[in-house]
């Protein structure tokens, strides 16, 4: 799967392609494997979130969850699940979505990515405090100074909203 999956990456890499061409590269190389495989679904899912086609990206991430991925793509699919839903008009599942991600323990490499467009959901649903709580909270430990400060804040405005 290795060069299978480098021929993939480099698909993305070439900024070359238009988006309808990195669909039809991605489809190709999925061909490559079984029709049920769950890593060629979430290749061809996020080239189609990448070119607009949300709705197509929708059924095929869906499906890849559904079989089953690798921890690390597992993350990587549900927050672009749930941003592609949000983009449907679908935010409160995409919230219940990536409130789950966030919350998940042990916490991955991808949590700031999670808590990042978990900010996104929270303010397309009308509460923009809460994202920036959260926004804040995983900026924080970023920061070459105030981390205590920041952290401190952040969980006032959380708190203030409870």
């Amino acid at each position: 799967m290795d060069d299978w999956q480098n021929r993939v990456d480099a698909v993305w890499a070439d900024e070359t392609l238009s988006p309808e061409d990195v669909i039809t590269r991605i489809d190709e190389l999925s061909a490559e494997r079984p029709t049920d495989d769950a890593v060629a679904l979430f290749e061809r899912a996020g080239a189609r979130d990448s070119a607009g086609v949300e709705d197509e990206a929708e059924v095929l991430y869906r499906r890849a969850l559904a079989i089953g991925l690798d921890d690390d793509r597992r993350t990587q699919a549900t927050i672009q699940l749930a941003s592609t839903i949000r983009n449907l008009g679908k935010t409160e599942e995409a919230l219940e979505m990536l409130r789950a991600e966030y919350e998940r323990e042990p916490r991955g490499r991808l949590h700031d990515a999670a808590a990042a467009f978990y900010a996104l959901a929270l303010v397309s649903s009308g509460k923009p405090e809460r994202a920036a709580s959260v926004a804040l909270q995983a900026l924080a430990p970023h920061l070459p100074r105030y981390t205590r400060s920041v952290t401190g804040y952040a969980r006032e405005i959380a708190d203030h909203l409870d």
